[in-house]
């Protein structure tokens, strides 16, 4: 079956109901929160929607190979994160009555300067974030139907700018809804057919895994990318010209080449991923190739687990909801959808490892799922099942970039050069071509790390604004600046010196390659210490009240409010609150 006809309905789709959002799209509120009028049950799916990346719909499934069954641990938590969002940031945060996360910060604090400084945390979040969606687009157009990378990356790209650049966040909305039924239909029914279909022998492989060492027949592995693997004995390939053997040591396999290895050849070590199947493979821990594997562990699920509630494209979400009790809901909807659907990306991981053990040599195990439907049918029903599984992955992409380029859109033309509404749709646009820029030379980054280092950035930066900023009266403006910078610099430069540096070993590489467990304490700390030394202002208390009484119960009339208007409609309206 041609790959298109799977991909070209699911972009067709997103388009349709982009032009739709024309008609409902006349002002900023808009464009941006869609007038504050989805219900609970639609926005929470849009939620999951855009919630469920690429990271959720192939990464996942691609680090149980790789790094073995403590991956599964990344599903926790994502799902986790919001159960603490639902206790302690959805209903205050749609209270706030902002249209961003800059717009609350400045609303609550009443700091221009803070709310500049976060819309350039939302910029970070949000490239690290969508970089990854559009690399997978296209590493998996490639992996299923041949195309050059770059084809799955433009044509991601185009779809979400011009999607979100007719309708907005109505359109983003009603997409990442209708995408995320779609996802968990075409992720549910493939895993249950695999399951079904696959060998008794492979089924109980799967379940009682043995270390991968040597081919069970002539195997050939395509290089997307340049590789570096180690023979630990003499490996006979198989040539045109005939078998050769090849000697024991490091050998670099170029982007584009084939080894096919012949039958009972070793299977060469990989750096940077676990023996497939081997002791450290089925641990249930993340070791990340540096040891320490309960360190690592709680590094991945502190980063996770925090980082849901700053991501600024799922905290913009509540803003939709009419108010905070429909907040909540979504919140609590949400959790529910998320464990449906993150019940079966172990299911592919362990069935990979099995029938498609290869793509660990080659690097891609982002394209597993894919992959795995014509290991186990090579007639018409592998066929089909690929085909579903690449429209499922390419509505993944797409309701994850829209949520983000939107924030994106947001924070530059609404936080940092307000403008109307056509600068946020010209803005789109810009945007999305430069993380088409972006995703072309990142083909060789794993699309499950970057997704976590945007949580590392985001646990660092927001979450303690949030959870101070709603919970803590004495919280600054001077403190707040100096957290979230702190928060910033800690995690982004940790983050680049991993990517950049010279390489760590130890403990030492987990907390430099995953730097939430002292960059989220070292933030909150800085948040704390600095606002202690300083006062905070006269309506603090008046504040928090908007923040946690509800929308329809009376409440004590707020004392008066020196603080001054601010350029934000928001803050204006939350000022005059202030002052009645």
């Amino acid at each position: 079956m041609d790959i298109a006809l799977a991909v070209t309905p699911v972009v067709l789709i997103t388009l349709l109901i982009g032009v739709r959002g024309v008609a409902a799209m006349r002002t900023t509120s808009d464009f941006l929160v869609a007038s504050r009028r989805i219900s609970p049950f639609v926005n929470s799916a849009a939620v999951s929607g855009e919630y469920l990346s690429a990271a959720s719909f192939l990464g996942v499934a691609g680090l149980v190979v790789k790094d073995g069954v403590g991956a599964l641990w990344y599903p926790v938590g994502f799902t986790a994160g919001y159960i603490a969002m639902l206790v302690l940031v959805a209903a205050p945060m749609r209270r706030s009555g902002a249209l961003t996360v800059p717009d609350f910060a400045e609303a609550r604090l009443a700091s221009p300067a803070l709310r500049r400084i976060a819309a350039v945390v939302v910029l970070v979040i949000g490239t690290i974030y969508v970089v990854p969606q559009f690399r997978t687009a296209g590493l998996v157009l490639t992996a299923v139907g041949g195309t050059p990378y770059w084809v799955g990356v433009v044509i991601a790209g185009t779809a979400v700018s011009v999607t979100l650049a007719l309708g907005g966040m109505r359109a983003a909305t009603y997409v990442q809804a209708f995408q995320f039924f779609l996802k968990l239909l075409l992720f549910l029914v493939p895993a249950l057919w695999l399951v079904l279909h696959v060998s008794e022998a492979d089924r109980d492989a799967a379940l009682t895994p043995v270390e991968f060492t040597r081919f069970s027949h002539q195997t050939p592995v395509d290089f997307e990318h340049d590789v570096t693997i180690k023979l630990r004995e003499p490996t006979t390939v198989v040539t045109e010209t005939g078998p050769r053997t090849l000697p024991p040591g490091e050998l670099t396999v170029h982007s584009g080449e084939r080894l096919v290895f012949a039958a009972d050849a070793p299977v060469p070590d990989v750096s940077n991923g676990a023996a497939l199947g081997g002791p450290d493979w089925q641990r249930p821990l993340l070791d990340l190739d540096k040891g320490y594997p309960l360190l690592g562990t709680w590094a991945v699920l502190i980063a996770t687990m925090l980082g849901t509630m700053g991501l600024p494209h799922v905290l913009m979400r509540f803003h939709t909801s009419p108010d905070g009790r429909a907040a909540r809901r979504t919140a609590a909807i949400t959790v529910a959808l998320l464990g449906v659907f993150y019940l079966f990306p172990g299911v592919y991981g362990v069935l990979g490892r099995v029938l498609v053990p290869e793509i660990y040599l080659s690097g891609d195990t982002d394209t597993v799922v894919v992959a795995l439907p014509s290991q186990v049918d090579t007639g018409w029903a592998g066929e089909l099942f690929t085909a579903l599984l690449t429209a499922g992955a390419f509505a993944a992409f797409l309701a994850t970039s829209l949520g983000l380029l939107l924030v994106m859109s947001g924070a530059l033309a609404y936080d940092l050069m307000p403008g109307g509404l056509r600068r946020l749709r010209v803005t789109v646009v810009f945007a999305a071509a430069a993380m088409v820029v972006l995703a072309l030379p990142s083909a060789r980054l794993d699309a499950g790390v970057l997704v976590t280092w945007g949580f590392t950035v985001a646990a660092s930066t927001f979450c303690p604004l949030l959870v101070l900023g709603i919970w803590w009266p004495r919280l600054t403006a001077a403190g707040a600046i100096s957290g979230v910078l702190t928060g910033l610099v800690a995690s982004s430069g940790s983050i680049l010196y991993a990517l950049a540096g010279p390489s760590l070993g130890g403990w030492v590489a987990i907390l430099v390659s995953q730097p939430a467990p002292w960059s989220v304490p070292l933030a909150f700390g800085v948040m704390v210490a600095v606002s202690l030394r300083g006062r905070p202002p006269s309506w603090a208390g008046a504040a928090m009240l908007r923040l946690h009484l509800d929308e329809r119960a009376p409440g004590p009339e707020p004392p008066h409010s020196s603080a001054p208007a601010y350029r934000s409609s928001t803050v204006r309206r939350v000022a005059r609150r202030l002052n009645r």
